[in-house]
């Protein structure tokens, strides 16, 4: 099942009304509160969830900046097909 959510507000909620959510893709730029700190946010009080980030507007740096806040891995946009299946069946398995 897909779940979709426009801000980190909504993500954080999204979360915590669904604790049996897994995988998070994690957009980086999002209006109200972004990426990276609904990640910080989540981590706080569901450290198992694995959490993608992804951007459109990626930079050198970007990724690390990512996994400090928290996310388990990262994936640019555009985003390419075999990249986000490997990760998918990477943390499906686990």
């Amino acid at each position: 099942n897909l779940i979709r959510t426009t801000n980190g507000f909504e993500t954080i909620e999204m979360l915590k009304n669904n604790p049996g959510i897994k995988l998070i893709l994690m957009d980086l730029k999002m209006p109200g509160m972004d990426g990276l700190e609904a990640t910080r946010q989540i981590k706080k009080f569901n450290k198992s969830v694995k959490i993608i980030a992804q951007t459109a507007y990626a930079l050198a740096g970007d990724k690390d900046i990512a996994l400090k806040a928290g996310c388990d891995d990262y994936i640019p946009k555009p985003i390419n097909k075999a990249e986000l299946f490997r990760l998918l069946k990477k943390y499906h398995d686990n």
